[in-house]
């Protein structure tokens, strides 16, 4: 209570808000404002958070989003629409939703939603606020803010199941463990490592589970990818799904025989797609040491000599030198190997990886090695375009702070890029040292030289006659980053590439953008997309 004939401090909605936010630890607030969204920045700055303004707000909530099974709470101010509506809407899409019903409530619907975007699997939750309530007064002696959550608990898998995974690896003629974006969540690097090393078992490491073992371990054998994946009789799943990009775990891409040992946090994640012959739910850290636990007392490793591993190695060799081949390519203009193999000779080891786009994300897994944890954020399981450089700025944002001499480095294709181009701006305006790269083929998929695109115009309206893939032909993307201060260079040549790169990656206080320009016909591939009508439940 205030003291007799003086009025109690009182505090705004947005001041309540972000001071909830801070007591569970929220150091970093992305956003776009406007009213009543201005006040709440504002307030999250006063408080000791970092604002972090954006100019899309498809690159503002993808940072990151719920699809990728990562951590993140968005808050939405609604004054106009139908609460209910957005609320329950979210709801399917998000681990937590909920509207706090009184100022006094949101500390504790903000803890709720923080604990679970990280208990279990985590993912997005959403907090829908009224726009009132920013602006709106309450007395501070009846906010009651919560303390931070606690860290998430360990679960193990049931000593049976563990026991029954076990012996069907140690009875496997051609196993390969799958390592998923899951354990690199789960920190599980240290386990995983021990169990590839004392077991001998061949891995495969999903596009974000790349360097949760590094890409240059001799067990690696994602060069090999296809022959793995069709020949394993026992397929040890640590943190990964089922999905697409893993081809639903069915034929042809697998054996209809295969085993599958699935270890996941998630219970509901179990026996999607694929029944497992053992489910090992828990925390992926955790239960793997359980695996090398069990297997350590069977005295079982996977022989070296084993036919299996003959097989593998021969495809990865064949494979390593077909992209060999390409990479060394001397022709004008150059293709996607021959630009990622200047790049990947010039990238620091630490160095986190950004990439999205359809051929540039997709050769860039396989030509763009990992050598540690959570240094590759991509397009993800829905591949959805446009998180690029939304990705980029959270990342720079962290290393800036902590790591300052780590590097982010965004590879994009130019279709990808035109999604959120404009965040280059963001990244000037928060001295962000990224360095993008944009593989730039003058369309999506494909597209046409200069010299057929003069052609085609001759045929009538543009709308009427310019193939749907094509882009404007040899588009000058680097001049954005110029035009807001950054450094851009407009590349056309192996040589020109590697003096564009070693410039940006020296420069650490400034943004670079590299347009790299490629044959516009460079190693298509027929894109597959039946997936998108297959169940992913």
């Amino acid at each position: 209570m205030a003291p007799a004939g003086q009025e109690e401090e009182c505090v705004s909605g947005a001041q309540v808000i972000a001071e909830a936010l801070k007591m569970q630890n929220i150091e970093y607030m992305f956003g776009i404002v406007g009213v009543p969204v201005i006040e709440v920045a504002v307030a999250a700055q006063a408080s000791g958070i970092k604002y972090i303004g954006m100019r899309n707000e498809q690159a503002a909530w993808r940072v990151p989003c719920s699809f990728w099974s990562w951590p993140h709470t968005c808050s939405r101010w609604n004054g106009k629409c139908k609460h209910e509506l957005l609320v329950e809407a979210c709801r399917l899409y998000s681990k937590f939703s909920a509207r706090p019903s009184s100022l006094e409530g949101i500390p504790a619907v903000i803890e709720k939603a923080v604990r679970n975007s990280i208990y279990g699997r985590p993912g997005a939750c959403y907090i829908d606020i009224p726009g009132d309530f920013v602006n709106m007064q309450v007395k501070k002696s009846s906010v009651k803010y919560i303390e931070c959550c606690s860290a998430p608990p360990i679960s193990m898998a049931e000593v049976a199941a563990v026991s029954r995974a076990a012996s069907f690896i140690a009875h496997s003629r051609k196993p390969l463990l799958i390592i998923g974006k899951g354990a690199a969540y789960a920190h599980a690097e240290n386990s995983i490592r021990k169990l590839v090393d004392q077991c001998g078992l061949p891995f495969l490491p999903t596009p974000m589970g790349k360097g949760v073992v590094p890409d240059n371990h001799p067990y690696c054998v994602a060069a090999a990818r296809s022959r793995a994946l069709q020949g394993a009789d026992v397929i040890i799943l640590l943190g990964a799904r089922l999905n697409w990009i893993l081809h639903f775990g069915l034929p042809p891409r697998f054996r209809s025989d295969v085993k599958i040992i699935q270890v996941d946090i998630c219970a509901e994640e179990l026996g999607n797609n694929v029944k497992p012959t053992a489910a090992l739910l828990g925390d992926v850290k955790a239960v793997t040491e359980q695996l090398f636990d069990q297997l350590n007392k069977m005295s079982w490793k996977y022989p070296s000599s084993a036919e299996w591993w003959k097989e593998l190695r021969a495809k990865m060799k064949s494979n390593e030198e077909a992209s060999k081949a390409l990479s060394l390519h001397k022709h004008l203009p150059m293709n996607y190997y021959q630009v990622f193999h200047h790049v990947r000779e010039l990238l620091p080891k630490d160095c986190i990886l950004v990439s999205e786009g359809a051929n540039t994300m997709d050769i860039g897994r396989t030509m763009l090695p990992n050598y540690h944890p959570r240094h590759r954020l991509d397009a993800g399981t829905f591949g959805t375009m446009g998180v690029g450089l939304g990705f980029a700025v959270a990342a720079a944002m962290v290393t800036k702070d902590r790591n300052p001499e780590q590097r982010v480095v965004c590879i994009e294709g130019d279709s990808a890029f035109g999604f959120s181009g404009m965040e280059v701006e963001t990244i000037c305006r928060y001295h962000l040292p990224i360095v993008i790269i944009i593989v730039n083929n003058n369309g999506i998929y494909s597209g046409l030289d200069q010299d057929m695109w003069k052609e085609i115009l001759k045929l009538g309206e543009p709308s009427a006659c310019i193939p749907p893939v094509s882009l404007l032909p040899n588009a000058h993307y680097e001049q954005i980053m110029s035009a807001f201060g950054g450094k851009g260079y407009f590349v056309q040549t192996p040589e020109e590439l590697q003096a564009a790169l070693k410039t940006s990656l020296a420069g650490k206080d400034v943004p670079s953008l590299i347009n790299v320009m490629i044959d516009p016909q460079s190693d298509r591939k027929q894109q597959d997309f039946h997936w998108l009508t297959r169940s992913n439940m």
